[in-house]
């Protein structure tokens, strides 16, 4: 399944203020399900790399608007990106029907007792503290080892707070808290989670480590938006999938359609 990112916010490292506007926001949520979204994420605070904390009440007022809108022209599910309880409460209040959580159940207590309330997926992230503090000097035993355990106990913790197993969605949380050899490590490793039972998401599009790896010999660093970027998204896509991956999350969607139908044609012929 691809799952189609819209960031309303000023700030995200790949598009941030391209969708901050309300009706641009919907506006490209439509295109994105023309394009072949089966899922669309909506996020207000940016998860970049030493991004900086946003209130409640501020994440609301960016994405509420725009949920309650793109609800009622779109069939597609719309999941909420965020860590906070009362965020998720509105947003699946206002019509979107999973909870994308970037700090696994962890980050806000009541955050559990919501999903558990309303019956939807959620998607439980791996990441190494938090969002400010997650690039600085990531260091690992045993990376997929680690992770896996993290995501296990997630779920334990799903499973305990009245979540379903059947409800969880896991992700090892590419370019959170891991250098560039971690990314592919875990990417090109993507079938050791498969033993958890659960679907696996991956979200690799446009992130720094393809940037990194694209670099030319001055070293300079290439915009997220740039085509290049773009195949090495598409590149890493097909990698996790042929590796196990059940849904990627793109800013791409109509690219990654194409990768889709290819890599899955090759999987299961």
């Amino acid at each position: 399944m691809i799952m189609g990112i819209l960031n309303v916010t000023p700030d995200s490292f790949s598009d941030g203020g391209n969708f901050f506007n309300c009706d641009d926001a919907v506006a490209h949520g439509e295109i994105l399900v023309e394009d072949g979204a089966d899922i669309i994420d909506i996020g207000g605070e940016s998860t970049r790399p030493f991004s900086d904390f946003v209130s409640a009440e501020e994440e609301s007022g960016r994405v509420i608007p725009v949920i309650e809108k793109l609800a009622k022209r779109v069939s597609i599910p719309i999941s909420i990106d965020t860590t906070k309880a009362k965020v998720a409460k509105r947003a699946l209040e206002a019509g979107a029907s999973i909870v994308n959580d970037i700090g696994a159940l962890r980050f806000d207590p009541d955050m559990a007792s919501v999903v558990s309330k309303f019956g939807v997926p959620v998607i439980l992230m791996h990441m190494l503290q938090t969002p400010k503090t997650m690039q600085d000097f990531p260091e690992y035993d045993d990376l997929i080892t680690e992770i896996k355990l993290f995501l296990s106990d997630a779920i334990k913790r799903a499973e305990k707070s009245g979540i379903p197993k059947t409800n969880v969605i896991i992700d090892p949380g590419i370019g959170f808290g891991k250098t560039v050899e971690h990314n592919l490590l875990l990417i090109k490793n993507l079938h050791e989670f498969s033993s958890l039972d659960v679907p696996v998401l991956i979200g690799s599009s446009r992130k720094a480590f393809i940037r990194k790896i694209l670099k030319d010999e001055t070293g300079q660093d290439i915009r997220p938006d740039l085509p290049m970027v773009e195949t090495g998204t598409q590149a890493t896509i097909a990698a996790a999938i042929f590796n196990g991956a059940n849904i990627v999350r793109v800013h791409d969607v109509a690219n990654t359609c194409a990768t889709v139908k290819i890599a899955d044609a090759i999987k299961h012929v």
